[in-house]
């Protein structure tokens, strides 16, 4: 990408973090009247985004697609675009819940195409590499609150639906009490999961310049990542709650077991130095 066509895609990618900050403001504290003030940095953020397209195109004399950061970047674009028009005609606004996110995060990722300079020191690349391990284990242990906290209430309503129900039954806590832990839990552990997808993707880049995108266990990130925010959107929009977001929570254990293998690979990398 031109290099002020990404400097532009970085000022919306700014913007776009309000929306982020939203989201999770909305997970954590349930502050939904921020909301405004997201969705006007979200609508700025796509005319900065919007800008960056054009001028690539311009400069190219072509339609900027033709690599993975473009096209990342066209997409994010278009779900934004998408998200505006169906915000606008239904004022569906527990949907950017699932949606601010992910536009930052994929803005974000398409301004990683450029080659940048290597670490100023080993001291700061270090120390960067840390700050992303210390957030996925944070993460994984708000994860594995959660996927305790969900199979005590699976077991917990299988005993309830049985006529005999065992001794450990009564000194569990009440259904409601395990709903909100989980719903805490997930909320804690998705907002640190998505600060280390961010460390992690820009130390990486810096790193392993073009071919970091390559990287298995960055897409094992990204794909676990995702499955993750599926699941927060379904909790909020659809209100998934109970057994359902039990089951989606066991779920994502199983895939962040593969990202965690992945990540033990890349702590070696600090240890070495």
């Amino acid at each position: 990408m031109a290099e002020l066509s990404v400097i532009w895609l970085r000022v919306a990618a700014a913007f776009y973090s309000l929306g982020l900050l939203h989201a999770i403001l909305t997970l954590v504290r349930r502050r939904e009247h921020l909301f405004r003030v997201a969705l006007t940095a979200f609508t700025v953020g796509m005319v900065f985004h919007f800008v960056s397209i054009v001028e690539e195109g311009i400069l190219n004399n072509r339609c900027p697609i033709t690599n993975f950061y473009e096209t990342l970047s066209m997409c994010a674009f278009l779900v934004s675009v998408v998200y505006l028009c169906v915000h606008l005609r239904y004022r569906v606004e527990s949907l950017s819940v699932f949606i601010f996110p992910l536009v930052f995060v994929m803005a974000l990722v398409a301004t990683l195409g450029n080659p940048v300079s290597a670490w100023s020191s080993p001291i700061v690349r270090n120390a960067w590499l840390t700050v992303h391990i210390v957030l996925v284990l944070l993460g994984y242990a708000a994860l594995l609150f959660t996927a305790v906290a969900s199979m005590l209430y699976l077991f917990q309503e299988h005993e309830l639906k049985s006529k005999r129900p065992s001794k450990f039954y009564y000194r569990l806590p009440p259904l409601g009490t395990l709903d909100d832990l989980i719903s805490k839990f997930m909320a804690l552990g998705f907002v640190l999961i998505t600060l280390a997808v961010i460390a992690g993707s820009t130390w990486a880049f810096v790193e392993l310049k073009g071919d970091w995108v390559r990287q298995p266990k960055i897409a094992i990130s990204f794909f676990t990542w995702g499955i993750y925010l599926a699941l927060v959107c379904l909790r909020v929009t659809a209100g998934w709650r109970g057994r359902k977001a039990a089951l989606g929570t066991v779920a994502l254990v199983a895939f962040s077991a593969l990202t965690w293998a992945a990540h033990a690979r890349l702590g070696n990398l600090l240890l070495k130095q």
